[in-house]
């Protein structure tokens, strides 16, 4: 792989210059004409429920044929996989969960790049290496395409109400035709640089909101033992200068907010196993630079001790739950 990236590296620097720019951002002022959508899972569905709400044909396919039924029943076309979108939508959203997934979607026997369009826009809102995108925006430049990562924060209350950030990264002449699409699902799009600049800012968002989950978690678990209200102290938390995201809008004690995991037994939400991915790649890419995390790194071991206890498909705000069962355990 490190040589395809030394060689994508010297590609991309190149301009582009197999790709007509032309017939390409002509799509950023096109009707609502068919996109393509790969991956319906927890974020992926809602995302492209929003399209088809804003009048967007949808031909959409998952490795799961029972996540696609929801959206067949609301006027997507279905087909069997990534390549039949590709050869019908010029332009094409990937949603999945990891690296291999993203590879094997694009460049895999029934992959996008099979029958790709010449011009076609890719944009990919997966979160994953941003060595990866950089390697899948070669590819797509090959055969004649654009491809742009686009991962998104917000959750899964966010993507279905269409209000998730996207964070862009790619050829800044197809930022408009990405953020025609892109602001059917959120409420904001930014454009970060070139291609990978999207994930890495979006890996730098996530390792902080696990520090702050964290934080948050034992901050909540301290005030109970010490005999304080946990409604009383989430409400003097998010009037004092503790407040954060985690305390504030997606608070982890059970019994303290509606509409939140800890309220359903961490069920939905963002999943432990992939926060646990995430942070991950925040150790990869601060070992490739050198730079020092210490705190990302607990956050990483937790997390992936959260995954090896039985918390990897709850959402990530349970690590006050597993922090309760520890103190619960030593108690005995």
């Amino acid at each position: 792989m490190a040589a395809v990236l030394r060689g994508s590296r010297n590609l991309w620097g190149r301009s582009l210059k197999h790709v007509d720019f032309t017939l390409v951002s002509s799509r950023s002022m096109a009707s609502k004409t068919q996109v393509g959508f790969i991956g319906l899972g927890n974020m992926g569905k809602p995302m492209a429920k929003n399209l088809l709400k804003h009048g967007y044909p949808v031909i959409a396919t998952d490795v799961f044929p029972e996540s696609c039924k929801e959206l067949q029943e609301l006027g997507a076309q279905i087909v069997d996989n990534p390549a039949e979108v590709a050869d019908q939508a010029d332009r094409v959203v990937t949603m999945l969960p990891s690296s291999p997934n993203v590879i094997e979607v694009y460049t895999g026997p029934n992959g996008i790049l099979k029958k790709v369009k010449k011009g076609s826009l890719l944009i990919d809102s997966s979160t994953i290496d941003p060595a990866v995108s950089k390697e899948m925006a070669v590819a797509a430049e090959k055969m004649g395409a654009v491809f742009m990562d686009a991962p998104v924060s917000g959750g899964v209350g966010a993507a279905s109400s269409g209000k998730l950030t996207f964070m862009v990264g790619g050829v800044e002449e197809e930022f408009t035709a990405a953020q025609e699409l892109l602001t059917c699902m959120g409420a904001n799009v930014v454009y970060c640089g070139a291609v990978g600049t999207g994930q890495a800012a979006k890996i730098c968002n996530n390792m902080l909101l696990a520090i702050g989950m964290i934080g948050t978690s034992e901050t909540m678990n301290l005030g109970i033992r010490l005999g304080l209200d946990p409604k009383l102290l989430a409400k003097i938390l998010n009037m004092s200068s503790g407040r954060c995201w985690s305390s504030d809008t997606y608070n982890p004690v059970p019994g303290v907010m509606e509409g939140v995991p800890s309220g359903n037994n961490y069920q939905g939400g963002f999943g432990t196993q992939l926060m646990a991915k995430d942070l991950g790649l925040a150790q990869t890419t601060a070992t490739n630079t050198k730079t020092p995390v210490p705190l990302g790194s607990l956050a990483h071991q937790i997390y992936r001790m959260m995954c090896a206890r039985g918390y990897a498909s709850k959402d990530f705000s349970s690590v006050f739950q597993f922090l309760r069962e520890d103190e619960e355990n030593e108690g005995q």
